[in-house]
């Protein structure tokens, strides 16, 4: 583990002291790319303009001619938190706008598998809608919205997914209508935004498409048309979505979900969502990113992995207070029965990791891992627990639990920085025709479909695909951090501060790092190491979760900070993410 620390530009830094930041936050800030203070204006006003991603003015044009028209829409959603997220949004925001008839379908992870397929499209139809909307999915779909089509139905596609890549040429499915910022010829600024913040970007459009059509009453009395509806009330869902997804939070991502925030801390959430921070026993008026991607996010997401998307979206689509609490304690037991799971393959298949190398400095530059008992629902995860604990690109596989698809194995990936895993498969499925059955993804996180028996091979091909693409740098692993803590900086209110700001994927979290002497060490229950230290001369507690190993006297630590309360008192502890030794 090399301990690094982030550069703070200091121009960058005097520009933001100078607007009245507070000189803390000045250089975690510019330390993450922020130059002026405009970029940490959260206000709505400053969002990218819905006229800026492309396929926005006619997705809308399209919904308001079926709003017009009293077509019956339906949404297939996706399995994960920002497919759920992005169809409650949907939903909701379009029965705002007017649509009288909106249903939705999530795929069944096991039996459907991913995004929209031509049995789906079947579905959509039998159900009776006119407009089928993807939401979270559909850029690669192109079997099932050829079939949507040709059973009539008009196909609109939202999604932010990497579009599919055919003989080194990006092909795109036969939509009506598709938006997604990263298609070809979209200027949208930010391409990094989630599915649920693509298909809030079409209701802004849409009601802007409306407004101009003259759709809404521009005085209360004009009983004929309805008022312009808020759609600001939907943010605390697209703050949830985007943080969960763990999308890059550029400038326009951090104001989404500091918008969220703001009204969930004034109690002004769905139902659903503060039944959530009920059972995950966290506090929204406190609420935090940190809430949204280890609390909340978790528990929606495990409806998708081991029972029934379902759940998640009528959670997050009730307003009745009494169904959101039985709904979220019902994901809240299906999360404890998916940690436990995952806690059983996490063992398995770290033993079949390390059983591949006798130490993890050898490890080779891709892991594949595979157990007939392992879950399907849960191998994204456990492929993450690998990929931190070798610092290799890892993929975990299970057989597929599809009616019919026995032969097949299900996989999911995660990778390192400098090794971009959805090309990577790419390239496998170039350099050995037949091997991947399917595959998708984005750069830190993709999954593929295989037969059974070509495992062999495809281990074999992203083994040399990561040979050629990774080198000794790559492989070492690296922790930033914002350098040495200042002792005044170590008070309660100003972690509090800390706290209270967006960070998350690409806007990391404060870290800090710097030599310390380790005063005494005990062992928590068997897997934490309880620490007393001494930083600048001054005692102050310490905590390094999941870690069992003794520290030297002195050692350079990387932390994060955090406020422990005994006995009515409020102290800033050090919560240890790494040593260098």
């Amino acid at each position: 583990m090399k301990i690094m620390v982030r550069e703070a530009p200091p121009r960058s830094v005097w520009a933001l002291e100078q607007a009245g930041v507070h000189p803390l936050l000045a250089q975690l800030y510019a330390a993450r790319g922020v130059q002026n203070p405009q970029e940490l204006d959260d206000a709505l006003a400053r969002l990218l303009p819905p006229t800026s991603m492309k396929g926005a003015l006619e997705a809308a044009q399209l919904l308001a001619d079926a709003i017009r028209d009293d077509k019956k829409l339906c949404i297939v959603a996706d399995y994960d938190c920002d497919g759920a997220t992005a169809c409650a949004v949907g939903l909701r925001g379009l029965r705002l706008l007017g649509a009288r008839h909106v249903d939705y379908i999530v795929p069944d992870r096991v039996q459907d598998g991913y995004g929209l397929t031509a049995p789906i499209s079947e579905r959509v139809k039998a159900r009776g809608a006119d407009v089928l909307i993807t939401v979270d999915n559909g850029i690669a779909s192109f079997d099932g919205v050829a079939r949507a089509r040709a059973l009539g139905l008009q196909v609109l596609v939202t999604d932010h997914h990497l579009p599919a890549l055919r003989d080194g040429r990006i092909e795109l499915p036969d939509a009506n209508v598709i938006v997604n910022p990263n298609q070809p010829g979209c200027a949208f600024g930010s391409k990094s935004i989630a599915g649920v913040g693509v298909m809030f970007y079409v209701l802004l459009a849409l009601r802007a498409e409306l407004r101009a059509r003259g759709h809404f009453s521009v005085r209360a009395e004009v009983a004929s048309r309805p008022a312009e509806p808020r759609l600001d009330t939907l943010l605390p869902l697209v703050a949830l979505g985007t943080v969960a997804d763990v999308v890059r939070l550029d400038t326009n991502n951090r104001r989404l979900v500091a918008q969220g925030l703001k009204r969930v801390r004034a109690q002004a959430l769905p139902a659903g969502l503060a039944a959530l921070f009920v059972a995950a026993s966290r506090e929204a008026s406190r609420a935090t990113t940190f809430d949204f991607g280890f609390a909340l996010g978790p528990r929606i997401n495990a409806a998708g992995r081991l029972s029934d998307m379902t759940l998640g979206i009528e959670c997050l689509l009730t307003d009745d207070a009494g169904r959101a609490l039985e709904l979220a304690k019902a994901l809240d037991a299906i999360n404890r029965e998916r940690r436990e799971i995952e806690g059983s393959m996490r063992e398995q298949a770290l033993a079949v990791a390390e059983s591949l190398f006798e130490d993890a400095a050898e490890a080779p530059p891709a892991i594949c891992v595979f157990d007939a008992d392992f879950h399907e629902g849960v191998v994204g995860i456990v492929a993450a627990r690998i990929k931190d604990k070798f610092h290799r690109p890892s993929f975990v596989f299970a057989s597929s639990g599809a009616s019919g698809h026995g032969h097949e194995l299900k996989g999911s990936g995660r990778s390192i920085p400098g090794f971009h895993l959805r090309d990577a498969l790419d390239l496998v499925a170039k350099r050995h025709p037949g091997v991947l059955l399917r595959f998708g993804g984005h750069a830190m996180a993709a999954g593929c479909t295989l037969n059974v028996d070509q495992l062999g091979r495809f281990e074999q091909g992203l083994s040399e695909v990561a040979q050629e693409w990774l080198d000794a740098a790559t492989l070492t692993r690296r922790l930033e951090t914002d350098g040495a803590l200042k002792p005044e900086y170590r008070r309660p209110d100003l972690v509090d501060t800390l706290h209270h700001e967006v960070w998350g994927q690409g806007f990391a979290a404060p870290t800090f790092s710097e030599e310390l002497e380790v005063v005494s060490q005990r062992l928590v229950a068997d897997k934490h190491l309880s620490l007393k230290l001494k930083h600048r001369g001054e005692p102050v507690d310490g905590i390094w979760f999941g870690h069992t190993e003794p520290l030297p006297g002195r050692v350079k630590l990387a932390f994060r900070l955090d406020v422990d309360s005994w006995r009515g008192e409020r102290r800033v502890r050090f919560l240890v993410e790494a040593a260098e030794l």
